[in-house]
């Protein structure tokens, strides 16, 4: 794309195609946030949303870990709920709490208040932020594009924040089968189009993040959730051709899934610490790059520790088709230090 500079690290794009690598590639989700204290500083002056959407902000804190850290890729600072956001919906960052939408969606009624986004206008800050932050890169690191799922989406939006048990969320899937289909559907078509317009404004990777997926059994998964994620991959792919980035796919606890999903067109597939290297490779066949999936917790170990266990994953893996990353995301109390070398050790074997 015009104005942006000749990329100097390709390793997490070779790594996702399935081309050799001298060296496993790593980067971290929530790589950037809380656990860094020149976010923290940053913070002082800006709400979390006013972080997302200011794109000269987004990316000062995007770029604040690859200056720390030899990291293979950056992610854009934003949010997953920027979706529902977009829909109308109203959502604050509560101490404590974390993402609330203050009128969460409870009847088949209330889907009809939900607006249909217009992406490059109404989620033009994330465009902005994209094309601002690949140009700050200046080609040094690959940048990574995402968007929350529809069924994750569809959680939030219902269940009004985060929850334990989603119930409020998988009773819609029981009891109204066609609304659910409705917002479902209505999600998938946003996410698409946001998804094409993240790789247009110079997205070189993009992850669909599928939190909440492992609180539905295999038949409600196979119903509800995978013809959507092969619609959005088929959707994106055919929408930009040859210029479609890696697709990256994280359906978080789906272990029992897992190989109903190495089919749905995604070239990585990123599994959390709940399932063993050997496993994952067996579920999802030999054509999938695999991205994961030490603990977050081990972060909390002492160095030789950490280092031990990291290695170990990367040997397990195999640096074939192999990103390194955490099972999910870094938590807020942990130190930086430990992010150094965690990084260190994946570049050493």
């Amino acid at each position: 794309m015009s104005g942006f500079q000749e990329l100097k690290n390709d390793s997490i794009l070779r790594a996702a195609r399935g081309e050799p690598v001298e060296k496993v590639p790593v980067w971290i989700m929530r790589q950037a946030g809380r656990y860094l204290p020149e976010f923290m500083e940053a913070r002082k002056s800006h709400t979390f949303f006013d972080m997302c959407q200011k794109p000269e902000v987004a990316c000062e804190i995007t770029l604040q870990p690859i200056r720390r850290f030899p990291l293979d890729a950056a992610i854009i600072f934003s949010d997953i709920l920027v979706i529902p956001q977009a829909m109308g919906m109203h959502l604050e960052m509560r101490p404590g709490e974390g993402p609330v939408f203050t009128e969460p969606i409870r009847s088949t009624a209330d889907l009809n208040r939900l607006k249909d986004v217009d992406v490059p206008s109404d989620l033009k800050y994330v465009m902005d932020a994209l094309r601002t932050t690949r140009l700050a890169l200046e080609g040094k690191v690959p940048l990574f594009g995402f968007s929350g799922a529809p069924w994750t989406l569809m959680c939030y939006m219902i269940e009004g924040k985060g929850s334990k048990t989603q119930s409020n969320a998988k009773k819609w899937l029981y009891s109204e089968r066609s609304a659910s289909q409705e917002l479902l559907s209505k999600l998938e078509l946003t996410i698409i189009e946001y998804l094409i317009e993240q790789a247009k404004a110079g997205a070189q990777m993009l992850q669909l993040f599928d939190t909440n997926v492992g609180y539905l059994d295999e038949r409600t998964f196979l119903e509800h959730v995978k013809p959507g994620y092969i619609r959005i991959a088929k959707a994106v792919r055919g929408k930009l051709g040859e210029r479609c980035p890696p697709l990256f796919l994280f359906p978080k606890d789906a272990h029992s899934n897992l190989a109903h999903v190495r089919d749905c067109g995604y070239d990585v597939i990123s599994v959390d610490w709940c399932v063993t290297p050997e496993e994952a490779r067996r579920l999802l066949g030999p054509n999938v790059t695999i991205q994961g999936n030490l603990d977050p917790c081990a972060l909390y170990a002492d160095d030789d520790t950490l280092r031990r266990l990291t290695v170990e994953m990367v040997r397990r893996f195999g640096k074939e088709r192999y990103i390194a990353n955490l099972g999910h995301g870094m938590y807020p109390d942990m130190d930086p230090a430990k992010v150094q070398v965690f990084v260190d050790a994946i570049h050493s074997v």
